[in-house]
């Protein structure tokens, strides 16, 4: 029998204190929030700066999905990387790789610029996003995370929350201008990076690096073009034509060869053997459906407030606080409650029922449903979302040994952002067919003719139309944002039957306690065929 831990230490892989896993933890979840600023910032400010930039429909959505695809790619390649060499230096990477991002984002001049700077923006982010959950891993037992899982579900709020606000103030101040959404996160990042030298001190762990950088080139293929197909289809040509059979036989085929590649590899970005896990499975389920409403549906939330309801950027950010605040409430309470029993399963099951809910009553959004409505319909997406974004990963990591840390969580968040890269496009697709059609009949309606560009055209600015043609565009945008959060619900409902399928394993109290013979059957993760040797080359 292992004796106990003295009361004033939580234990982990590296025997820390509580107070020094919190002095570890602020400058990554600095850096966390600088990711998620870099992404909630430009929310609100987005309609104005596609305006500015005389950008289209079509532009709107790349701004978010080309992050959202950066992010994606590179997840597993860090995740991967973490299981190779020191941690420490790689989130300091990742942040300067950010900064750089963010002042080039500044400095666009057109939609294009502005896109390809998001790029660099994503790969830092998921950097960020997928170091901070493999060095908490590294440093807290499964059954303590719940604990501090919390402390970064309450960044990612804070983050959430302020991100908007930040943004619409900034846009709606004449002397900064929304360049300067792109600047604020600069001063956080380096704060971050100053932070995590003095206070980051893991064991530098070193094997013999070996990245799949065909399985990656690969991966990203696939799903820019099965992306680019969704984007386009519908506007730039039919959804059943020679074009697209091509795009997504292409796209079939460049994920067939991943596949292929990734079966072969020595060091693969996403192993094949974590799928024989079933847990690992259906949590990647439940994440691609969680991230389409994460991503997918919330982030055209901030269009609806400003061109359906006329809200200027700051009132926009102010309106989503309800989302905010449930997702709050939800990830700090819900992280202490599993530490302190060790279960989980009932909390995913409970937030993806909410969330599915959230989404069936959001689709009966208008421009003129009152404000209230509106509030307990978002506050019961971010209750869902709350309780299972970080328990997902948690879950998944629960089974899973030490040097598969890495890898198993950066699944899960791949697929997260993968469907919400995917979400974006989709809906995105979706909000532009469906604005079209109802500008179309309504400007009819008024014996206006419609513009040939429909709903896929540049943004309108509301407050510069005449009455009538303003009362049609707000209730077509505020009619195409109802749909779009409808046609994500049946996602919720797909995680909520995900979930439901987990087999429920209690949380390990240490790193260094093996997964449970039950996990074991499951998986065929097996350390002979895996043989890894490591050096423990002193802490960073």
């Amino acid at each position: 029998m292992t004796q106990a831990t003295a009361p004033t230490r939580t234990a982990t892989a590296v025997d820390m204190s509580h107070r020094q896993i919190l002095e570890a933890l602020s400058g990554l979840l600095l850096g966390m929030f600088v990711a998620i600023l870099s992404s909630t910032v430009v929310s609100n400010a987005l309609p104005r700066i596609i305006t500015d930039l005389h950008g289209t429909q079509s532009a709107y959505t790349w701004v978010v999905t080309s992050t959202l695809l950066a992010t994606t790619a590179t997840t597993p390649i860090w995740g991967k990387l973490a299981d190779l060499t020191s941690k420490k230096i790689l989130v300091q990477l990742a942040l300067v790789v950010f900064v750089l991002g963010s002042v080039l984002a500044g400095q666009a001049q057109s939609t294009g610029e502005l896109i390809a700077c998001r790029v660099v923006q994503g790969v830092g982010a998921g950097g960020l996003t997928a170091l901070a959950q493999v060095i908490m891993a590294t440093m807290i037992a499964p059954r303590e995370r719940g604990r501090y899982s919390g402390y970064l579900g309450a960044v990612m709020a804070v983050g959430t929350i302020g991100g908007p606000l930040i943004g619409g103030v900034i846009v709606d101040t004449d002397w900064l201008g929304w360049r300067w959404c792109f600047y604020v996160g600069v001063p956080f990042a380096v704060l971050a990076l100053i932070v995590l030298q003095k206070t980051l001190h893991l064991p530098v762990v070193k094997r013999k690096v070996t990245i799949d950088w065909w399985g990656a080139t690969l991966i990203t293929a696939a799903v820019s073009l099965l992306l680019v197909w969704i984007t386009l289809a519908g506007d730039r040509y039919d959804w059943i034509s020679w074009t697209s059979a091509v795009m997504v036989a292409g796209a079939v085929l460049l994920g067939a060869l991943a596949v292929r590649v990734e079966q072969r590899a020595a060091e693969p970005m996403i192993p094949p053997r974590l799928f024989r896990n079933r847990t690992i499975t259906l949590a990647v389920v439940a994440s691609i459906a969680v991230g389409v409403g994460m991503f997918g549906a919330s982030v055209f939330l901030g269009q609806y407030f400003q061109i359906s309801r006329g809200e200027s950027p700051t009132m926009a950010g102010l309106m989503t606080l309800p989302m905010i605040g449930g997702l709050l409430v939800a990830s700090t309470v819900v992280g202490r409650i599993i530490t302190s029993t060790g279960r989980w399963k009932r909390w995913l099951v409970t937030g993806s029922t909410l969330l599915t809910a959230g989404f069936a009553l959001m689709g009966s959004m208008r421009a003129d449903t009152p404000y209230w409505r509106l509030a307990i319909f978002m506050a019961l997406i971010g209750l869902g979302l709350g309780m299972t974004m970080q328990n997902l990963v948690l879950a998944v990591q629960n089974t899973v040994g030490t040097h598969e840390l890495g890898a198993a969580s950066s699944v899960v968040a791949f697929f997260r952002s993968l469907g919400g890269a995917v979400g974006v496009s989709a809906l995105g697709a979706l909000l532009g067919h469906r604005v079209t059609g109802y500008l179309s009949d309504g400007l009819s309606r008024i014996g206006v003719p419609a513009p040939a560009s429909g709903g896929g055209g540049a943004l309108p600015d509301v407050h510069a139309l005449p009455a009538p043609i303003r009362a049609v565009v707000e209730s077509a945008y505020g009619h195409g944002a109802g749909d779009i959060f409808l046609a994500a619900a049946p996602f919720g409902l797909l995680a909520l039957i995900a979930v439901v399928l987990i087999r429920e394993v209690p949380l390990r109290r240490t790193t260094s306690e093996p997964v449970s013979a039950e996990v074991e059957r499951e998986s065929t993760v097996a350390a002979g065929n895996d043989a890894v040797v490591i050096r423990t080359g002193g802490r960073d």
